[in-house]
């Protein structure tokens, strides 16, 4: 019997996808997620850029 193999926590964490600020539905999960407008989250992907680390923490949340 093979036995099975045992996930490392070396293998690289899946990075999460970033904020696009052209899909409606992206913007809407992001300003419900952070309780802001998605006037204000579209202004902070262009100011920030399209990390979603970065957007979330500059809207505070």
């Amino acid at each position: 019997m093979e036995k099975s193999k045992k996930k490392s926590s070396r293998e690289p964490k899946q990075d999460r996808p970033p904020v696009a600020d052209g899909q409606d539905y992206e913007v809407r999960y992001t300003a419900k997620k952070t309780k802001r407008s998605a006037g204000a989250v579209k202004k902070t992907v262009k100011k920030v850029g399209s990390s979603r680390k970065r957007v979330e923490r500059r809207l505070g949340r």
